[in-house]
């Protein structure tokens, strides 16, 4: 059997030198950060992951997990909880107590670049850990990639043709038992920009929770016979 790549990199992973010397510079200044690969969040056994982008410098990276501390999780968990997606509250720091329900939160990298710009060669780089994450999930029915960045990744990571694939909003494509949804990412600029509104971030939600109501049955029914 081959063995399965591991889903996490080392709190010093040296894979990418650009994303290193960055991550230590940011130790020197803020040494009480968390400063590290951001570890994906919530239950493996999840039938819903979500890809974003990368660890923001004053998010994931100060807090440790996905998409908390900035704008971009004030939607994302609110949208979350409202779908049934998680319960608690979002206090915007990895203690708050929030719990995410079926789903599992991950980003295409894993490591805070400068100015949010991860290069080809990091994104390449860092699919080891994505592809490993999908591997590592045996429910796994939908995923929802926040952003071409994402998108591209993930669509590689599933052994997609890209051209049988492309990015858009709103946008579903099946990956043989997998289904891939595709959203704009819930940045602030795309918000404050109206290129993403709440309520189109929620329609990717409302969607993917009724495909997965409506495929319970189906699930469940694997998951009894395994």
């Amino acid at each position: 059997m081959m063995a399965i790549a591991r889903s996490e990199p080392d709190r010093n992973c040296p894979l990418c030198p650009r994303l290193v010397d960055y991550r230590l510079a940011v130790r020197a200044r803020a040494p009480d950060w968390f400063n590290a690969p951001v570890p994906t969040f919530g239950d493996p056994d999840a039938a819903l992951l979500i890809v974003g982008l990368a660890p923001g410098v004053q998010g994931a990276n100060r807090t440790g997990r996905p998409f908390t501390g900035d704008f971009a999780g004030d939607l994302l968990y609110a949208t979350l909880i409202e779908h049934g997606f998680a319960k608690g509250v979002y206090q915007a720091r990895p203690d708050d107590g929030l719990r995410l329900v079926d789903c599992r939160i991950a980003n295409a990298v894993r490591c805070v670049p400068p100015q949010n710009k991860p290069r080809p060669v990091e994104i390449n780089t860092c699919r080891q850990f994505l592809s490993a994450v999908l591997e590592t999930m045996p429910r796994l029915t939908a995923i929802v990639a926040l952003g071409r960045v994402a998108h591209d990744s993930t669509v590689k990571a599933l052994g997609l043709r890209a051209s049988a694939a492309p990015f858009g909003h709103g946008a579903v494509h099946t990956a043989g038992a997998r289904t891939l949804y595709d959203s704009y990412h819930c940045s602030r600029y795309n918000t404050n920009t109206r290129v993403l509104t709440p309520q189109m971030f929620r329609e990717v939600f409302a969607k993917v929770r009724a495909d997965l109501d409506g495929d319970k049955p189906k699930r469940a029914m694997s998951k009894t016979s395994s």
